[in-house]
């Protein structure tokens, strides 16, 4: 089976994530996932010398290879995740065509242009996956698997080929706040690892955000308009004061690059009771801290205005930046081994900071160092993706060569 099946036949298993399931507590939150990840664990035991390999209940697949000579080298892990985001939920329907330049018809009516793409100008005749334009591709994260799958497939098939320890893992529901990769919690599987969970050829991924979020509840209280009068107290009418204390240019729509900002991410309710949901994001720590603490007396004014039984919040921490764990020994080996990996394949590295957040942020937390490399894909959570197989191939490769030069340890 060579990598454009592999990716093929993964994106045949429908494994969106649902979020009603994950927020109640169900992992994985979609049967598809098990399905997935059962055709992974087949997989894998078809490749000879893989050991260790295992479904867990809650879906986490995971496997090792051990290492095939002499040295005291650090163990790699790489990741990928099972799920697919719940933009859309439908069966996709992949395609694989020879781009000749210009617009692709998608079909069902859907097009992917040049003018919205410019990115396409560079894959000039390359072979791209493509949607039928109903669904997403779902290469955000099966072209991770893809790529993983078969750099095992290449080293255990040719044995001349030398290295350490390495370890895979494939985690679900990751596209709901990092829930698999939170459940995985082994600080002792690796001494560093990467993710696969990014965009273009060339993106690496060293910085994200320091996340949180806010649930306000404001407490109303419900009246017949024959009495409102003095009685009625509007709960959707004090969570729009609430909002407007925020300042407007500080949202995702008016923020770029390392900017940082609140979304009013969900906003529920009646005149009796309303509920409020806010993303709080930024990339250095002190500035996160100085937005938690914005919304925390935002909370404390709006009491002082409306009364102590006004409005009740818990703020949460989510995910912190994967900096904050790389600067140590083995967060900078696993930094410039993907530097040389890049250079060594002859791809330009293009450092990016992820305006979002990645199962390695979690991993680098829980003691496992992780940044992020990139799939090769497009248009994630769009029934626009695309993904040339050039760029998975070569991200194939990077993973491949970081493995071996680990293995080549001081001569490298």
């Amino acid at each position: 089976m060579d990598i454009k099946q592999r990716f093929l036949g993964y994106t045949t298993i429908n494994t969106t994530t649902n979020q009603k399931a994950g927020a109640a507590g169900i992992m994985p939150s979609s049967p598809g996932q098990i399905e997935l990840g059962k055709r992974i664990v087949g997989e894998l035991q078809a490749m000879k010398g893989l050991v260790d390999i295992e479904q867990r209940d809650n879906g986490i697949v995971t496997a090792t290879l051990p290492a095939n000579c002499a040295g005291n080298y650090p163990t790699v892990a790489f990741f990928g995740h099972l799920d697919t985001s719940s933009e859309h939920t439908g069966d996709t329907h992949a395609a694989l065509i020879h781009y000749q330049g210009g617009d692709i018809a998608l079909g069902n009516g859907a097009v992917l242009t040049l003018q919205d793409n410019p990115d396409l100008n560079d894959y000039l005749g390359q072979e791209i996956f493509v949607t039928d334009g109903t669904s997403l591709l779902g290469a955000d994260d099966k072209a991770a698997i893809a790529a993983i799958m078969h750099t095992l497939h290449v080293l255990t098939t040719d044995t001349t080929i030398q290295h350490g320890e390495v370890k895979v893992a494939f985690v679900p529901d990751e596209e709901q706040g990092l829930l698999g990769a939170t459940a995985f919690n082994t600080p002792d599987f690796a001494d560093f690892g990467y993710t696969l969970d990014c965009c273009g050829i060339g993106e690496f991924v060293k910085e994200n955000w320091n996340a949180g979020g806010a649930v306000i509840t404001f407490h109303g209280q419900s009246a017949h308009p024959m009495n409102s009068k003095g009685n009625l107290k509007n709960s959707l009418l004090m969570a729009h004061d609430f909002i407007g204390l925020f300042p407007r240019l500080e949202t995702p729509e008016n923020t770029e690059g390392r900017e940082g900002y609140y979304w009013m991410k969900k906003l529920e309710g009646n005149s009796a009771q309303t509920v409020l949901n806010i993303d709080i994001r930024d990339f250095t720590k002190e500035g996160y801290s100085q937005r938690k603490t914005f919304v925390e007396n935002a909370c404390q004014s709006f009491l002082n205005l409306y009364g102590e039984q006004s409005l009740s919040y818990k703020i949460a921490d989510r995910y912190e930046n994967v900096s904050n764990y790389l600067e140590n020994d083995l967060g900078q080996q696993a930094v410039q081994l993907a530097e040389q990996a890049y250079a060594s394949n002859g791809i330009k590295m293009k450092v990016i900071p992820m305006r979002g957040g990645y199962d390695g942020a979690v991993f680098s937390a829980n003691g496992i160092p992780c940044p992020n490399i990139f799939t090769g894909a497009h248009n994630f959570h769009s029934i626009n993706e695309y993904l040339p197989l050039p760029s998975l191939i070569a991200a194939s490769n990077v993973v491949q060569t970081i493995i071996t030069r680990i293995a080549q340890g001081d001569d490298q």
